[in-house]
């Protein structure tokens, strides 16, 4: 399953914030766009692990 993700420059941070959009709270940062790339994608499968924990299996993810 794919998911999309926005990133927008945050100029206090001067770096990238990345958010999961279908994934509630699920929301990275990196100083570069390829850090902020890495960091969303483990954010992502951290969430996903979470979820099957607690008995929602409806996700799976290929990154």
């Amino acid at each position: 399953m794919k998911f999309q993700v926005i990133f927008t420059y945050d100029l206090e941070y001067e770096g990238y914030i990345a958010e999961a959009v279908s994934l509630p709270g699920c929301v990275s940062q990196g100083k570069t766009m390829d850090e902020a790339i890495a960091n969303i994608k483990d954010a992502i499968q951290g969430y996903l692990y979470v979820e099957e924990k607690h008995g929602n299996d409806s996700f799976s993810v290929a990154l």
